[in-house]
């Protein structure tokens, strides 16, 4: 009963996980000011992006610990941490295990922005990106249910709607810094740090 416990404690957080993990990442790719109001509260904007980057961190914390002490995978600490190093599927865990330190490094780099400076910033966020499709591909190949119909939507839903938010971001061409005077101007519940692009 335990085991099967583990197993979807593990999956089902996995899968909330990459959901959460891909709404983060379309907040971020979509968040210019063109897509914002300035009389829009600010949680629907900044604050809803990093409110769910952090509660994102929660999924994933259970997801990683219910996996190790999960008996069908025997994953450990040590494959856990360590990419590549696990006996069940290596290379799937191994990405997944990359992408949590990538998604690890985004939250960290977002508290500590003040310390860091924006061109710090901004780099480490970009590539933090990149832990998005490896969450995507992680997901594919380690779970036993990955050639599940459903599994399959949900992954398809992802990869999908990132994609349209991706597609916006190369048309749109401008930045939320190319229009920050603009929006400043039109509203004081705008503020500077949170209008350039960032995601904090």
């Amino acid at each position: 009963m335990s085991e099967q416990f583990l197993w979807f404690a593990s999956r089902g957080s996995g899968i909330v996980s990459l959901l959460l993990l891909t709404t983060v990442t379309v907040l971020g790719l979509t968040s210019m000011v063109r897509w914002q109001r300035p009389t829009w509260p600010r949680f629907l904007t900044n604050d809803l992006h990093s409110n769910l980057a952090l509660l994102s961190v929660v999924f994933v914390g259970v997801h990683v610990t219910s996996a190790i002490l999960d008996p069908f995978t025997n994953l450990g600490i040590y494959a856990a941490t360590i990419p590549f190093a696990s006996s069940y599927r290596p290379l799937w865990v191994g990405l997944g295990v990359i992408s949590v330190y990538l998604f690890v490094a985004l939250i960290v780099t977002s508290l500590l922005r003040e310390r860091l400076g924006q061109r710090t910033w901004r780099l480490v966020h970009w590539v933090a990106y990149a832990g998005w499709p490896l969450a995507v591909v992680h997901s594919m190949g380690s779970g036993s249910d990955a050639f599940a119909l459903w599994m399959m939507a949900i992954e398809a839903l992802c990869i999908g709607v990132v994609a349209l938010a991706l597609t916006w971001r190369v048309a749109a061409g401008r930045t939320n810094r190319e229009q920050l005077p603009a929006v400043v101007g039109a509203s004081p519940r705008v503020h500077a740090p949170y209008a350039d692009g960032d995601h904090r």
